[in-house]
């Protein structure tokens, strides 16, 4: 397996933040973007954003194939066929709305990957899983592409159905993958930072 690339998954509408760009949500003077890809970047050789809407990204911006919000695994599956454009082997995900993630995330996943005989493998702590970041072998693109079509949207169903690999984490303060969904967890996010 080759460096995978990475994926930023900015593509929902944010309802519960009043319906903003959560990926332009500012968070100690920077963009959730900006917080997430200085994490992501380092660990792959290429990165892109996926969004459905306008957004000023440094990175390419990849829009799921259907533009009436399907979900993250639709996210996932736009990052696919990019990944697989650029002649990659795996793509790494991690939402936009999670600023603390592990700077080791993308080294545990591809250990975890190991275990799995397509090297698919999702993040995992005491408290569940965590699908929207993982590792996905462009191989199962078109796998995806029809679970997704079928009417297919939780990530956890699909993954189990291939019995993807599990990473996992310790429980840290702030937790590691707080996602962000409220102006209440954005203040919280604001005091850890």
């Amino acid at each position: 397996m080759r460096e995978p690339v990475g994926l930023i998954l900015a593509g929902g509408r944010g309802t519960r933040m009043g319906g903003v760009t959560k990926a332009d949500i500012d968070l100690g003077g920077r963009r959730l973007l900006d917080h997430v890809a200085q994490r992501l970047e380092p660990q792959v050789c290429s990165l892109a954003v996926n969004a459905n809407g306008p957004l000023a990204s440094d990175w390419p911006v990849v829009a799921d194939a259907d533009e009436v919000f399907l979900g993250p695994l639709a996210g996932i599956l736009a990052g696919l066929q990019w990944a697989e454009a650029q002649g990659a082997t795996h793509m790494v995900s991690a939402a936009v709305d999670t600023p603390f993630f592990p700077c080791d995330l993308v080294p545990q996943l591809l250990l975890a990957g190991e275990t799995h005989a397509q090297g698919l493998a999702v993040a995992a702590t005491r408290d569940g899983q965590h699908g929207t970041f993982g590792i996905w072998p462009v191989t199962l693109n078109d796998d995806l592409a029809k679970f997704v079509a079928g009417g297919g949207r939780k990530v956890r169903d699909w993954t189990a159905h291939h019995k993807a690999a599990l990473a996992m984490f310790p429980d840290t303060t702030p937790p590691s993958f707080f996602n962000i969904n409220t102006p209440d967890d954005l203040g919280r996010a604001q005091a850890w930072l």
